[in-house]
């Protein structure tokens, strides 16, 4: 005879019970996710006085939680691996920001795309070196597995639709809070939640890790601003007289030169520590600048996100206008894109990258067809005998191959060299640990920290000293050349920059690295400018005597004034003057319409007698050339 059905009361006990638990376990997961994080605005004791702020930051591992309910129907495996995976989100912003200074942002993401196009072998030296985390993290997942095989089911497998539905809108809903579908702004929005726009890390401090990066993600996902046309327009009229005049400058005399940019990884100059003030670790960078135009180099990023600078210097596009564009060259369409490249290509030039690292990473293969380059040289085109020094392919490497690259012949040739050998991280032994060790650094610099500063610095002295060989290699030359080096953003280092402190007592995010362009044939007086990563194609492009490109010609007019505003995501930004923020306004509205290949009609074209100038210049012409 079959049992009877439980009688009803039981029942309603045992449906009492279960919702008892799962709302127990989802305060529990409130409350340690309040202390995982360690916000100031979502510790365990806010739930009693702003409530929404631990429950929004918690709210994203609920759902998964509740889906792993409906797949496992088991309560204390589906709150635990959730919790668990919520763990790691956690350790990868630990990193980060014990490295580069800010936490996560949204498109941080989008480096899993390039863990296998070179990205996992950057990436892994930023792990931890000790074995306990990845002991921890098997305890968890032998904990999770016992969970599933110990603990009993909440409820039936089969319950009539009932588990499939429910798990079904647990799925969508979290689906949609992922895709940032606009619903999930009246949950995580500046009034609802604290958010800071130009700061991370205010924002993560008191709404939580995971609110900051729903709170970003939403902001982005609102697309691209729309650009100020009527303002582009009147500052393009306003600066039309000058910007004529400045297109219709001679070209120089004598044929182009050969052109050498340099992007130095993590370089910048020691002496703007505190400790450091009176070092000398670039005396070449030092002497040559006395003989060319040099200055502090203010850039997008700090710490990592080379290709931000590099997208800078590329297209002359200001990424202040584009919050969207966190990673540009992950971010950016197969569409041509203007930029130095392109102009030099349509005077002639033979245009060339140079990168010891895996093509792919970052997209690079791509982006510079998009950019304009005839050839992309990288690791796997440099000779097998190219040294590593540390972890990556040594300055030295890179020299002598500018060197194979340039001819002594035919049409100019625009090189641009990225470097590789000062990357982070820093406790790699470099090939000569001697020389490391000897190295001082500042009191109060000890332990990890002091070999990891004494390791950077060993590798920025042979940038300094493969920029003098550099140099002195292109004056032997027959071939007239122009040098652009420059530092793609600070190292990062911020417990030592935390001890020390800078000589002008500003934050690591907003400090300047340095630029020097000087001619290694001719060399000039010394010249002090201050720029940004935007500004320099077009000093570059004066320096060599091209001018008849009218939105490099404009960067140079109105650009200077805003230079300073260039700084890393997370910066606090200064305070802008009602003049400076007009023309930050309308130059913002001129880079979003260059970009959207709608800026061309609304500039001065340069007269038919200006183009005949320069295409009757020394050297071949850009017919014979290509």
């Amino acid at each position: 005879m079959p049992p009877k059905p439980p009688h009803p009361p039981a029942r309603w006990r045992s449906v009492v019970s279960r919702i008892t638990l799962l709302l127990l376990l989802a305060l529990a997961f409130v409350l340690a996710t309040g202390l995982l994080d360690g916000g100031v605005g979502v510790t365990p004791l806010r739930l009693f006085d702003q409530a929404r702020y631990p429950l929004a930051n918690a709210w994203p591992g609920l759902l998964l939680a509740g889906v792993l309910l409906a797949i496992s129907r088991r309560a204390l495996l589906s709150f635990a691996l959730a919790y668990l995976l919520q763990g790691l989100l956690y350790a990868a912003n630990v990193l980060k920001v014990a490295n580069l200074g800010t936490p996560l942002l949204p498109d941080d993401f989008r480096i899993v795309g390039q863990l296998h196009k070179g990205g996992m072998h950057i990436l892994s030296g930023y792990l931890p070196h000790s074995p306990w985390p990845y002991l921890g993290l098997l305890v968890a997942v032998a904990l999770v597995v016992a969970a599933w095989r110990l603990e009993p089911p909440l409820f039936a497998r089969h319950t009539r639709g009932a588990r499939l539905l429910g798990g079904g809108v647990l799925a969508l809903a979290l689906a949609s809070l992922l895709a940032g579908l606009p619903a999930w702004a009246k949950v995580y929005n500046a009034k609802t939640l604290w958010l800071e726009p130009w700061s991370a890390i205010s924002t993560t401090t008191h709404s939580g890790l995971v609110s900051s990066l729903m709170l970003f993600h939403l902001e982005y996902s609102k697309g691209e601003r729309k650009p100020d046309r009527a303002a582009a327009t009147q500052l393009i009229a306003q600066s039309t007289p000058a910007l004529l005049q400045s297109m219709q400058t001679p070209p120089a005399a004598g044929e182009l030169p050969d052109i050498v940019v340099v992007q130095s990884e993590s370089f910048f100059d020691p002496t703007i520590m505190r400790g450091y003030e009176h070092s000398n670790f670039a005396p070449n960078l030092r002497r040559l600048a006395a003989h060319g135009t040099s200055g502090r180099l203010h850039v997008p990023t700090f710490g990592g996100g080379t290709i931000r600078t590099e997208f800078e210097f590329l297209t002359g596009l200001s990424l202040r206008y584009f919050d969207n564009l966190q990673f540009p060259y992950l971010q950016m369409s197969h569409k041509a894109l203007p930029g130095l490249v392109r102009t030099l290509n349509r005077h002639g030039y033979t245009t060339l990258a140079l990168h010891g690292n895996d093509p792919a990473f970052w997209n690079r293969t791509t982006a510079f067809k998009a950019i304009g380059f005839d050839r992309f040289v990288s690791q796997s085109s440099f000779p097998p005998t190219a040294a590593n020094d540390g972890k990556y392919m040594a300055d030295s490497a890179m020299t002598d191959e500018i060197m194979a690259q340039l001819k002594d012949d035919g049409p100019p040739q625009f090189i641009f060299a990225i470097s590789i050998e000062a990357h982070g991280p820093y406790d790699v032994e470099p090939a000569h640990v001697a020389e490391r060790d000897a190295i001082p650094v500042p009191a109060g610099i000890e332990g990890r920290d002091k070999l990891e500063l004494q390791t950077y610095l060993y590798h920025l002295k042979h940038a300094d000293a493969e920029l003098g060989r550099l140099v002195k290699l292109l004056a032997q030359r027959q071939r007239p050349s122009v040098v652009l080096f420059y530092g793609d953003h600070l190292p990062a280092l911020s417990n030592s920059y935390q001890i020390t402190g800078f000589v002008d007592g500003g934050d690591m995010l907003g400090q300047a690295g340095v630029w020097l362009l000087v001619d290694p044939k001719h060399p000039g007086k010394r010249r002090s400018v201050d720029t940004a990563s935007w500004l320099l194609p077009g000093k570059l492009l004066a320096h060599v005597g091209i001018h008849d490109d009218p939105y490099f010609a404009l960067t140079e007019l109105v650009g200077p004034p805003l230079a300073a505003l260039t700084r890393a995501p997370g910066s606090p930004p200064l305070a802008e003057g009602d003049e400076q923020q007009q023309l930050d306004r309308a130059m913002a509205g001129i880079d979003q319409l260059r970009l959207k290949g709608k800026l061309d009609g609304l500039l001065p074209q340069p007269s038919p007698d200006t183009l005949a100038r320069h295409d009757a210049a020394p050297g071949p012409s850009p017919a014979a050339a290509r």
